[in-house]
């Protein structure tokens, strides 16, 4: 098969629901301070979401903190999407609610298939060109805003990554616009195996250098699995 990224019309994509895939909320966080195993952590985690009109740079979400810049944020990590069908499933396994936000997520979508995403898969929202990026691995602080100590294993193993995007075009995004898969890679290297890679089976890893889209971090892990790191 070709390198060369195939176009998606922007009508294409409807879901299994009959509804095309859409922004269903934009989430925004502030840098909080909260108790952990007697220590005192800030974490932007505590994402909320808003009506307003967010700005995207190539490294700036809006208004959107994140706290540690070590383990979040970069060219590679400017946004993080998460399904809402991912969402509805956590709200079942829980018994609980999960409302947008709850991820940590900067974009909840909805009708997007999130994780069988293409390492490169670009996605259009607004007038912003977001590009597939990295795998997130999840923190103590997700179990902080999740109420349950383990969670960060819990949401591991459940194989419902999201993915860490970057921006390949800046500019302006609000809830409910459409989102169009602008362009799919051919090498199927998805989130779902870069996940099962991490987490499961460090044999897959060879097959994530087949993504030339795969972010610096990830692409020097996958090396380090099978002995070529410089």
């Amino acid at each position: 098969m070709s390198d060369e990224l195939s176009a998606v019309p922007a009508d294409s994509g409807l879901t299994e629901r009959g509804r095309h895939p859409v922004c269903r909320s934009v989430n925004i966080g502030v840098v909080e301070v909260v108790e952990h195993r007697g220590r005192r952590e800030t974490t932007g985690i505590f994402k909320q979401p808003t009506a307003e009109e967010v700005v995207v740079t190539a490294t700036t979400f809006g208004a959107d903190v994140q706290a540690d810049r070590r383990a979040h944020g970069g060219p590679d990590r400017v946004a993080y999407a998460y399904a809402s069908e991912d969402l509805e499933w956590w709200a079942d396994e829980l018994g609980r609610p999960v409302p947008p936000g709850s991820m940590g997520e900067n974009l909840t979508t909805e009708g997007l298939d999130v994780t069988g995403a293409l390492i490169g898969e670009r996605w259009r929202i607004g007038t912003v060109l977001f590009e597939v990026a990295a795998l997130r691995t999840p923190c103590f602080k997700l179990g902080i805003r999740m109420g349950i100590r383990a969670f960060s294993s819990q949401f591991a193993s459940a194989g419902r990554p999201g993915a860490y995007l970057r921006v390949i075009e800046p500019g302006r995004l609000s809830v409910n616009q459409p989102i169009r898969t602008d362009r799919r890679p051919d090498h199927g290297v998805t989130m779902a195996m870069l996940a099962d890679a991490y987490h499961r089976d460090r044999a897959i890893a060879p097959r994530l250098l087949d993504a030339p889209e795969l972010s610096d971090q990830w692409r020097q892990w996958a090396l380090e699995q099978i002995g070529r790191a410089p």
